[in-house]
């Protein structure tokens, strides 16, 4: 998620984790949460509109009426089980079912360098020694209360850990956004890969899946037959793409697959190629619109060359016009149909922008797994105000710069955005309407790793800056059931 645009602290930095829920406002009727009803007129998907979000007293978050958070960790304050602060940069997160009715958290730390509030280089974690706390991911114990019971380190010794992807038996996939390579003082590997991370705090296989290509990964999902990942790559300079690996005939992923993953020739990595009405790509994202919501474009998949960019980066092996390339291809996130991928914004004036192309603050695609077609299903229109920083006077309103994304348990989306201005927590439909449903009233950060218990009861977001992961509850299944 290492951004262009990055977000600058603006509040003071807040204090240790507090006990309790915070709550705004009051729980509304059905009858006052309910959307005005017009039958069968509507064009749009029914979406039932949350209400306007509500100051935070304590300045953290802004929340609709009947919502309340808690603050599970925060960086320098919080601690680990072995001692060390919690790391900071939190970004890319999964949650699954943890240990006495509670959760487990796996989460990303977006740092590209040794510094006092990495991630500890603790036995057993470790990938790169050389590049000592920087990059990594911890794992968080929670009660079902949003209660802290206990943070170690999954994995360390990486750098620059942006989003990733949970996998079908129960591991998280953390993605390095960065091409460095070894340089015999401060990294001693090559870096750019995907990890496996387990959560149990015992199983540790700090080994690069070199199959999934080295480039500056954001993130990935794993289709529902087990036979092939798709991944984002977040660079400029070429912009980056959309790749998908599949599996060797007759083979499915699985728990072990990390062993055979480690070999960068196994299974098959391929890049994107949006196809126009002639049959040939579409060279970037940028040259479709909301005037192409919801339309289904043809695709195709291009060979990789040279997965592990040896000598030359992975976008850069493509000549143009042979893939379709994007401003930052940021989430994903998979359902059994498909997968959504987002690009968070491309802005005008650019060198990353085609001249010719539409500028935009954001785009969220779905691509079919059978049809091998690709939609856009939400599409936010540049907006001058947005990209100046300055915030809008309706700013609950107006959306820039969409990051992570996740399906939540009844089939919508949630969106982390990463823009200018005011930062929100988005509940999206596609093809319809999008709602803000958390503000960041702290400082301009990013919110990062947005993700749903299984029973809905949750919903799990990091702020990248101070480095909070706040638990959120509240009527969700009356707006978003």
């Amino acid at each position: 998620m290492s951004v262009d645009r990055r977000s600058v602290l603006r509040g003071a930095a807040v204090g240790a984790a507090g006990v309790g829920f915070t709550t705004v406002g009051a729980v509304p009727t059905l009858a006052e949460a309910a959307p005005a009803s017009h039958g069968d007129r509507s064009p749009f998907p029914q979406h039932k509109p949350f209400p306007p979000l509500l100051d935070d007293p304590k300045g953290l978050l802004a929340l609709p009426a009947g919502f309340k958070y808690k603050i599970v960790t925060q960086a320098g304050e919080t601690k680990l089980k072995t001692g060390q602060p919690t790391p900071n940069a939190h970004d890319g997160m999964a949650v699954f079912a943890g240990s006495h009715g509670g959760y487990r958290l796996i989460q990303n730390h977006e740092i590209s360098s040794n510094g006092p509030l990495g991630v500890a280089p603790i036995e057993g974690t470790v990938y790169d020694s050389g590049v000592g706390a920087a990059g990594g991911c911890t794992v968080i114990e929670v009660g079902r209360d949003g209660s802290n019971r206990g943070e170690w380190v999954g994995i360390s010794g990486t750098l620059t850990n942006c989003a990733g992807g949970h996998t079908p038996w129960g591991t998280w996939m953390t993605c390095e956004e960065t091409e460095n390579k070894a340089n015999g003082t401060t990294r001693l590997k090559d870096h750019g890969y995907v990890f496996e991370v387990w959560g149990d705090g015992k199983t540790a296989h700090p080994v690069p899946l070199k199959a999934l290509g080295r480039y500056a990964h954001e993130a990935l999902a794993i289709d529902e037959d087990r036979t092939h990942i798709y991944l984002s790559e977040d660079a400029s300079g070429p912009n980056g793409t959309f790749y998908r690996w599949s599996a060797p005939r007759g083979y499915r992923l699985s728990s072990r697959s990390w062993q055979d993953l480690q070999n960068k020739d196994f299974g098959t990595l391929e890049a994107l190629a949006i196809l126009g009405d002639d049959g040939k790509p579409i060279p970037d994202v940028a040259y479709l619109t909301s005037a192409q919501l919801l339309r289904p474009f043809r695709v195709k998949w291009v060979p990789v060359p040279d997965r592990d960019g040896a000598t030359t980066s992975v976008r850069k092996q493509f000549t143009d016009g042979q893939i379709t390339r994007g401003k930052k291809f940021e989430g994903v996130f998979g359902t059994k149909q498909g997968v959504y991928v987002v690009n968070s914004y491309a802005e005008s004036g650019t060198a990353d922008l085609p001249a010719d192309a539409v500028p935009h603050d954001g785009m969220v695609w779905f691509y079919d797994y059978d049809a091998e077609t690709i939609q856009l299903v939400t599409y936010f229109p540049e907006s001058a105000i947005a990209d100046s920083g300055d915030p809008a006077k309706y700013d609950d309103y107006n959306f820039d710069g969409p990051d992570n994304v996740t399906v939540t348990p009844w089939g919508s989306l949630i969106l982390a955005e990463d823009g200018s201005a005011s930062s929100h927590v988005l509940s999206a439909t596609p093809g319809g309407p999008t709602y803000a449903i958390v503000r960041n009233m702290l400082n301009d950060s990013e919110f990062c790793g947005p993700a749903f218990s299984d029973d809905g009861k949750v919903l799990f977001v990091n702020m990248q800056t101070p480095g909070i992961t706040f638990a959120i509850t509240g009527p969700w299944r009356d707006y978003l059931g």
